[in-house]
């Protein structure tokens, strides 16, 4: 789907000279930035199940 962001002047600014010194467009630049940060979003299954097990420690002990 597209999409047209508008972005403040100092920020196309700057990332329109990563993307010189890069030699990449400022499409795939702003593409790889929204990729990252949903990867940070996003919980690592193993985290939440890393978490559950130690804050349903007692309880999963007596289910044995």
């Amino acid at each position: 789907m597209a999409m047209t962001p508008r972005l403040p002047e100092e920020l196309d600014a700057k990332l329109t000279e990563r993307a010189r010194r890069e030699r990449r467009s400022k499409q795939d630049l702003a593409i790889e930035a929204i990729r990252e940060a949903q990867e940070r979003a996003e919980p690592a299954v193993g985290d939440v199940l890393a978490e559950v097990m130690e804050s349903d420690a007692e309880i999963l002990d007596y289910l044995k």
